[in-house]
């Protein structure tokens, strides 16, 4: 589905005089036609619209369906969820959560789908026997497609609310499965695996264990970002991943790590 479509027309109701348009199979009288004031409020109509995706222009009788909410959802999240040119990983996730919650309720109403049936999404990702981590964040996904249906004014609020009041699985009340946490790698691995290395991908290894800086911090490290005018150098990414909450993010490099980016450089 695409998110841009061309403006309705402004057009003359010739019975009344007045002008009108029409915004997804509903008339809107403007006003006079010609007149300053309908041809404000066309302006205004038409802003909104561009701000809200493309759903049909006839919707079926019973409202905005399920898939249909899906479909401009993810339209959206591929346009939002970028950076640095390209499409983010969190447009995977949304993605899943839309197709789970289409194939289970594609042809529902959207404004008909309330707790029960975000519950019963909850115990059937359980019965497939999938992690509670990951059926909690699909759960979560659903909902913030569907806050989002409402700040379109797609949906009315209280669909969103209701849906609200469906609580994530909790560890120990429930039988989905629990994953082990991620834990760092022992010193041990890393040291046994550094002679494998080529040289430039070892050094990048160290000075990650050193400061701390995230693998795509090291690659795209540029002379230019580093501020070495004290003992402790600073070095400031260009992107990073929280820039998108308008954080500072800042990497400290002593004298260790200052040599292997010197011998790398000499």
């Amino acid at each position: 589905m695409s998110t841009k479509s061309r403006a309705p027309k402004y057009c003359l109701h010739s019975p009344s005089g007045r002008a009108y348009m029409r915004i997804r199979g509903r008339v809107r009288y403007l006003g006079p036609h010609g007149s300053p004031e309908s041809l404000e409020e066309y302006g205004r109509l038409v802003a909104e619209l561009a701000a809200s995706p493309a759903v049909p222009d006839h919707p079926a009788p019973a409202g905005l369906t399920i898939v249909e909410l899906c479909a401009a959802y993810l339209d959206f999240a591929e346009t939002y969820y970028r950076k640095n040119g390209g499409i983010t990983r969190s447009v995977d996730q949304v993605r899943r959560a839309v197709q789970i919650t289409a194939e289970y309720y594609g042809r529902t109403p959207a404004s008909e789908f309330g707790p029960l049936a975000l519950i019963a999404i909850q115990h059937r990702l359980l019965e497939k026997d999938l992690s509670r981590g990951y059926i909690n964040s699909v759960v979560r996904l659903i909902r913030r497609m569907f806050r989002w249906g409402v700040s379109r004014e797609l949906l009315p609020p209280g669909v969103y609310q209701a849906l609200v009041t469906v609580e994530g699985l909790k560890k120990g009340r429930t039988a989905a499965r629990e994953t082990e946490p991620i834990k760092p790698v022992e010193d041990s691995v890393v040291e046994a695996t550094l002679p494998h290395l080529p040289p430039v991908v070892r050094d990048m290894v160290r000075f990650q264990r050193l400061t701390g800086a995230r693998p795509g911090e090291v690659c795209q490290l540029r002379p230019m970002d580093l501020d070495r005018s004290e003992a402790i150098w600073k070095y400031w990414p260009a992107c990073h991943k929280n820039e998108h909450y308008d954080r500072e993010r800042v990497v400290f490099i002593g004298p260790k790590a200052q040599a292997i980016l010197l011998f790398a450089t000499s």
